[in-house]
């Protein structure tokens, strides 16, 4: 999810710079420069979400999915009475085999609570009951 993020907002980066391109061989006056300030801004939004899924790429790199724990860390799949929670970046839910998965970050409320808990324990989020049937 996160390269299709960072290559779809690669494209939208390429399109903006060439549209930027050719406005800028235009002399239109007033309106060529409201355009081409428009697609600076567009440009510079494009770019900060383009950073940030950067950043969340990076983030998921460095979790090492093999390593179990029995204790809650970044990087767990746990099964809960819920359903299923990836402790790593907060991607909402996603869909593996089937499966819906919760991916949440542990800087969250839920995820917070979560770190260093293990099988039976509880968390409450919300009025909320979450027990850990599984860690892996």
């Amino acid at each position: 999810m996160v390269n299709d993020k960072i290559i779809s907002l690669q494209a939208i980066l390429d399109e903006l710079s060439d549209s930027a391109k050719n406005e800028s061989k235009s002399t239109a006056g007033d309106k060529h420069e409201t355009a081409l300030a428009m697609l600076q801004i567009e440009q510079e939004n494009t770019r900060a979400k383009y950073k940030e899924a950067a950043e969340q790429k990076n983030q998921l790199e460095r979790i090492d999915i093999h390593s179990s724990s029995a204790k809650i860390i970044k990087g767990s799949l746990i099964k809960t009475d819920k359903g299923y929670l990836f402790l790593s970046i907060a991607l909402g839910k996603i869909i593996i085999d089937g499966v819906a998965v919760t991916s949440l970050s542990t800087l969250s409320p839920l995820g917070a609570k979560l770190l260093g808990l293990q099988v039976n324990d509880v968390v409450e989020i919300n009025r909320m009951k979450y027990l850990i049937e599984e860690i892996s």
